[in-house]
């Protein structure tokens, strides 16, 4: 990120604050949700909003804002990629730096249950809602969904899930549901990877809110990942998790998962964004020529 560029973001948000939704309506929209190459290759950026900042060994690899925004316009701009996810402080500065023309934006809706808080999946809705994405003009909203069997504040969140899936479909815009079951493991809430786990949350996720027309899950890599898509027909994503080192293990797992019939891209953060090598560009051309 130029000096001056990110003078003049600061410039901007100090004089000028009416310039982000300026910048929203002079946005160039996406004509279909899916790209080129027929899928939705999307970045992830929505962790800092949690106080999740690590990525692989580095604890506070996306504490730099400027950093983190010159990976987000060198991964956007790469062939392919069709799609960003953030929450409206990322997806502002993105607006304001004019990287979102044609991109599908997603605007990231609960960001409330704070990482490794006694209060975590208590996941209220602190950042979007359907009806500033709505007038932001993006195309859809995502919300995380984490059902701990134990721990009655799921239920809330789940209500809320459910709200926020109905206000979208009301504006026709998608809703994307990360669902998981979750349990505490040692004071701090751990998903659980499974198979039979998947299934059950992408089932509770697929029937949350009044119609389930618009929407589409975010998912991860499980074993028999056949049998955890069997369970909908919705359409799915699927999400990087946490930076691997074994970067050929992660892409074998996405290329087998895109064969699925059920599953129309790919939805990555860290893994593309602070690779191992730290060639941004490099990994999201070849997390790409999986689609």
């Amino acid at each position: 990120m130029r000096d001056d560029l990110l003078r003049d973001l600061i410039h901007s948000r100090v004089h000028r604050p009416h310039a982000v939704a300026e910048a929203a309506a002079r946005r160039r929209r996406p004509g279909s949700l899916l790209a080129e190459h027929g899928k939705l290759m999307m970045i992830a950026a929505d962790h800092p909003a949690r106080g999740a900042l690590r990525a692989g060994g580095q604890a506070l690899a996306m504490a730099d804002r400027g950093d983190l925004l010159d990976r987000l316009c060198l991964a956007l701009s790469r062939p392919g990629v069709n799609g960003v996810l953030g929450t409206p402080d990322v997806l502002e500065d993105l607006l304001l730096l004019g990287a979102l023309d044609g991109k599908v934006v997603v605007g990231s809706m609960n960001r409330g249950g704070l990482a490794g808080t006694a209060f975590e999946i208590d996941d209220r809705f602190t950042a979007y809602d359907a009806a500033s994405i709505a007038a932001s003009g993006f195309e859809g909203g995502k919300m995380l969904i984490r059902i701990d069997p134990e721990d009655s504040a799921t239920v809330a969140t789940l209500e809320a899930g459910g709200r926020a899936v109905g206000q979208l479909a009301q504006h026709r815009l998608m809703a994307m549901v990360e669902p998981f079951i979750s349990r505490r493991v040692d004071g701090r809430v751990r998903n659980e990877l499974t198979a039979e786990a998947m299934i059950r949350a992408a089932c509770v996720a697929a029937g949350l809110g009044a119609t389930s027309a618009y929407t589409w899950l975010k998912v991860p890599i499980v074993d028999e990942m056949e049998r955890a898509m069997a369970a909908t027909t919705l359409p799915a994503l699927i999400l990087g998790g946490e930076v691997t080192e074994d970067q050929d293990a992660a892409f074998a797992s996405w290329s087998k998962a895109l064969a699925l019939p059920t599953v129309q891209g790919l939805v990555i953060g860290r893994s593309l964004l602070y690779p191992p090598g730290d060639d941004v560009a490099g990994a999201v051309d070849a997390a790409v020529s999986l689609l």
